[in-house]
């Protein structure tokens, strides 16, 4: 069945005039005359039955179904030019991957691993991009997500990855400042947006006193944490699996235990069974289930 849609003539004159105000100037843009911009969109009008533009005198205004119109043409066409740009920037022969992520994984964690998968598979190119809430994979866009279990995945097929423990960090400097009379409740604590209350549950858990669990500075990533713990500003509570390289080399100290049931468990979410899944979508889940339990080994 033939597809209803209008010709990328129409749609980009509309949009260009559309963002201008003005045909003349989407006329300069696209390199016509304004005559031609005037006719694709009266061709377009004609076409959906609908008047995009009221017209007055040598000035034209979008009406109210053109201004919602125009927005989605917009990000149609910014869609298509994007993943136009993808494949004109592949080289033959090679395939691409887009993975949506949380952001301070992807940074802390999954980045400075990919060029492990670089070396074992030179002709894939993953693409990442940040996704905070849960989604419906099918018809996104994105081939697999890395993100928490949760029941919106429900229907998806998720492969368990890493567990997320919580570990209270901060700069040593932090403590030698404070002395003998350091201690937990007397120091600065940094609290993530999201998660207001793992102080007071980290407290409930490892029976440490804390009088005003609440009070700190709060973040939105666990990524503006770490930089806060290691500039000395306070304690942060933040997964251990971000702060490995940190507390190896001295950066930031960890002289608490680990709230080990305030934890969430990382899964990777694809839209078929791995032995189902295309070939590049195989290789990347089949790469970091390895990394994930070399980590865990450790």
């Amino acid at each position: 069945m033939r597809r209803k849609i209008p010709s990328s003539s129409a749609l980009m004159a509309f949009e260009t005039a559309a963002r201008h105000g003005s045909f003349a100037r989407a006329a300069d843009e696209l390199s016509l005359t304004e005559g031609a911009i005037s006719r694709q969109i009266a061709r377009l009008e004609a076409f959906l039955g609908v008047t995009l533009f009221e017209r007055i005198g040598n000035r034209v205004r979008l009406l109210p179904n053109g201004e919602r119109y125009a927005a989605q043409v917009r990000g149609l066409l910014d869609r298509l030019e994007r993943d136009s740009q993808y494949l004109m920037g592949q080289p033959s022969g090679s395939a691409s991957l887009d993975i949506a992520t949380i952001p301070t994984f992807a940074m802390r964690w999954l980045i400075p691993r990919l060029p492990r998968f670089q070396q074992r598979h030179p002709n894939i190119t993953v693409h990442l991009a940040e996704r905070m809430e849960p989604f419906v994979l099918a018809g996104s866009g994105f081939d697999a997500a890395i993100h928490f279990e949760h029941p919106a995945w429900t229907g998806m097929r998720t492969c368990s990855l890493l567990h997320e423990v919580l570990v209270p960090v901060c700069h040593p400097m932090l403590l030698e400042e404070s002395g003998e009379a350091a201690s937990l409740d007397t120091l600065p604590r940094l609290h993530r947006r999201q998660n207001p209350d793992a102080w007071q549950r980290y407290s409930r858990e490892s029976g440490i006193a804390l009088s005003n669990p609440a009070i700190g500075a709060r973040y939105d990533l666990h990524s503006m944490l770490i930089e806060g713990a290691l500039a000395g500003l306070g304690v942060a509570l933040v997964p251990r699996l971000y702060v490995e390289a940190e507390l190896a080399q001295g950066r930031l100290v960890a002289p608490w235990p680990e709230g080990k049931t305030i934890a969430k468990t990382f899964c990777l979410v694809l839209p078929a069974p791995i032995e189902l899944s295309a070939a590049p979508v195989r290789a990347f889940a089949e790469w970091i289930m390895d990394e994930a339990q070399a980590m865990q080994g450790m």
